[in-house]
């Protein structure tokens, strides 16, 4: 994750130490939803850098329903928020909801809070509509001078929304994801390397990648991270990377230039001698060929 800008920064420490004794003291009153709204609108302008009279919306209407509030950035939605008072569950039921209005809206990035749990789903936009968490923030667990804590909260600013910062987080944590990893394990390179240590270490048994691939799918990894249809993108995905890698391999090979033979060295061209007379010098005596007059 980029560094967070320095003003940034102070901003998110001076948030994270004025809300926390609002929430729990919300908490303590356990305020109803409204009260907490409130609060939240507060917080997307004091910490996370909105501008709450044009930046941040309420009651957005999609087709006939309402979402609680919704975040703006040039007049464009960029996520949606769904709110809960402060001391309600954020139960399965309110995502939902709030993913079917982002659905209706276009938009990919959906969250459900309650002031102190901040929770960032990725909407997903198959059949049927899905959506993953990405990330999970419990407000009054943050540290004002702890980086991690300020890389997290940095995800939900303004700053890090204009820069796709979220994007990025998303696409990591894919990446790293356990069914990323399993399929990444279960691909062809990876088990000819497995096959090929093995044999090392056993050069005498006949080990072929079915067996390999059969072990680590029954014995070694989890059943959860080899089925279902998170298991099956991932290997999708991985199969696409393996193709692309093979496929620009062999771009660069048949557009490598062929080697020349080095050039030739300066032709050394020798003269053949010389088969007429040296002139002789003036005072020479030049010889007789007849008798003298």
């Amino acid at each position: 994750m980029p560094s967070i800008p320095s003003k940034v920064s102070e901003r998110l420490t001076a948030g994270i130490k004025r809300f926390q004794p609002i929430l729990s003291s919300a908490q303590a009153r356990d305020v109803n939803e409204s009260d907490t709204v409130i609060i939240i609108t507060d917080m997307l302008s004091e910490v996370f850098g909105y501008d709450k009279y044009s930046e941040v919306t309420s009651e957005n209407s999609i087709r006939g329903t309402y979402c609680d509030l919704a975040t703006k950035i040039d007049g464009t939605i960029q996520a949606l928020i769904e709110a809960k008072a402060v001391g309600q569950d954020l139960k399965d039921a309110y995502l939902k909801q709030a993913v079917d209005y982002a659905a209706n809206q276009g938009v990919d990035w959906v969250i459900l809070t309650n002031g102190v749990l901040w929770r960032i789903y990725k909407v997903t936009f198959t059949k049927p509509i899905d959506q993953e968490l990405v990330c999970e923030i419990n407000f009054l667990n943050l540290q004002p001078r702890d980086t991690e804590s300020l890389d997290l909260l940095y995800i939900l600013t303004k700053e890090a929304w204009g820069k796709s910062i979220i994007g990025e987080y998303y696409s990591q944590r894919q990446a790293l994801s356990r069914f990323c990893v399993a399929a990444t394990v279960l691909s062809e390179p990876v088990l000819n390397v497995i096959r090929r240590e093995l044999r090392k270490m056993s050069p005498d048994v006949r080990i072929d990648i079915e067996q390999i691939k059969h072990g680590l799918e029954h014995e070694v990894l989890k059943r959860e991270v080899v089925e279902g249809d998170k298991a099956d993108e991932a290997r999708r995905k991985v199969a696409r990377a393996i193709n692309r890698t093979r496929a620009k391999t062999a771009k660069d090979q048949s557009e490598q230039p062929q080697q020349s033979p080095p050039p030739a060295g300066p032709l050394h061209v020798v003269q053949p001698p010389s088969t007429s007379a040296a002139p002789l010098p003036v005072n020479a005596v030049q010889p007789t060929t007849g008798p003298s007059v």
